[in-house]
């Protein structure tokens, strides 16, 4: 018994050693408690063409880009969270969640990029999910500002996973995304790292500006 408590200790440091293990199990949690409040929901014909207008909508404004940065870097869009958002102030939050899941299946269906599974569970599913929240607040900007803020850490988590797999030794991964956004801004940084010619979707810098675009459409 005292040599399965010393594993179990020791499995429990190492596991809690690692932040992004431990961001990995809360998305594959808030997923799971997200497919248990979906199984509750309740459909009518009217709910469900409304739920694929949203998601038709927010595909036709993704493709409007106001600016896209090179190398895949990210772009701007002309507020397609809006209709998602929208789902989910009418419908509540539940409704806004599941139609925020059906987005990023559709998305990862249509745009896939793969790299490991947690980057796909914070590149696809999560974010998406993340602006349904907005259902929650009565204020829809305070909405607007939290669904969009959540989305922006989901798919900062994905680049810190992506970056981690290229950072060199004693540079963290969330530095090097960072020095990497700039040098796609700017024509070149001297020295130093090669990355790979795609990036994965939503880069951080546009996103925030994508989110004060949104916000302003409100």
């Amino acid at each position: 018994m005292s040599n399965f408590l010393a594993t179990l200790g020791e499995n429990l440091k190492t596991l809690f050693s690692n932040p992004l293990t431990l961001v990995t199990l809360l998305g594959f949690a808030i997923l799971l408690i997200a497919f248990i409040k979906f199984k509750s929901l309740k459909f009518d014909s009217k709910l469900i063409a409304r739920i694929g207008l949203a998601i038709a909508l927010a595909f036709i404004l993704d493709m409007l880009k106001i600016y896209r940065l090179p190398n895949a870097g990210g772009s701007i869009s002309l507020g397609s969270m809006i209709p998602i958002m929208l789902i989910s102030f009418i419908y509540g939050p539940s409704i806004g969640l599941f139609t925020g899941f059906i987005f990023g299946v559709f998305k990862l269906i249509l745009d896939p990029y793969i790299l490991n599974p947690i980057q796909v569970l914070f590149d696809y599913p999560l974010p998406f999910m993340a602006v349904g929240v907005a259902g929650f607040f009565k204020n829809k900007y305070l909405g607007a500002t939290i669904g969009m803020v959540l989305r922006f850490v989901c798919h900062f988590i994905s680049g810190v996973v992506f970056f981690g797999s290229y950072a060199p030794s004693g540079i963290s991964p969330s530095r090097l995304r960072y020095i990497s956004s700039q040098a796609f801004a700017s024509p070149a940084i001297p020295g130093t790292f090669s990355v790979p010619e795609r990036m994965p979707l939503c880069w951080p810098p546009p996103k925030i500006i994508d989110w004060i675009f949104t916000f302003s459409l409100i």
